[in-house]
């Protein structure tokens, strides 16, 4: 019987896959690891649990891997890690399917929520629907400014190019940035860009 809360752990630097192995297994996971995602590919366990995957990777990188995956009508929800600099490919990720993305440095707690909740959440329609209209009232709720802040924020743009592109500073890039998270109920940046994509929110 497979296992619901297996967690296929894909890096290609060692110390990083042992040291997640030991975190989740601690956890009460069950854990595989895989030093490529070409490995991982082969290796045919594709039907349970979900993957945590580094996004850049030698050969096959964690976006890659994740659109190969859904080609293959694989059900594995992916979460992939990712460093500030790729942010912008990280966005990528998410309107390529991708669950969830974790910036780096990212504590324990936060890599184990977003598994818990990539593992029991339910192919429910009717609940994203519910959804797709409570983000569309909480988008109508945003000034004209906040609504430039976050397409850009969905578009990938890093704090200092979007100051540049408003003609604003960084420092109040964060400001409209934190007013943006707080008005759509996100708690972080890959869930604002989910919330964005359910809506079909053009960024």
């Amino acid at each position: 019987m497979p296992d619901a809360r297996l967690v296929h752990v894909i890096d290609d630097d060692e110390d990083v896959r042992e040291s997640l192995a030991f975190l989740l297994e601690s956890a009460g996971f069950a854990v595989e690891t895989y030093d490529s995602g070409t490995r991982f590919l082969e290796s045919g366990a594709h039907e349970s649990g979900c993957v945590v995957t580094d996004v850049r990777m030698p050969g096959l990188d964690g976006l890659e891997l994740a659109v190969r995956l859904k080609a293959r009508g694989s059900p594995l929800p992916v979460i992939v890690i990712t460093g500030h600099a790729d942010v912008p490919l990280a966005v990528e990720a998410m309107r390529s399917g991708v669950q969830d993305f974790i910036e780096k440095p990212f504590d324990d707690v936060t890599l184990i929520t977003a598994i818990e909740t990539a593992l029991s959440r339910p192919q429910a329609p009717q609940g994203d629907r519910h959804q797709r209209l409570e983000t569309l009232q909480r988008m109508e709720s945003l000034s004209g400014r906040e609504r430039q802040v976050l397409q850009a924020l969905v578009g990938g743009q890093s704090n200092k190019a979007m100051a540049r592109d408003l003609g604003i500073s960084p420092r109040t890039v964060e400001i409209y940035r934190a007013k943006v998270m707080t008005k759509m109920g996100a708690e972080s940046l890959s869930q604002l860009v989910r919330m964005s994509i359910l809506a079909a929110f053009d960024a």
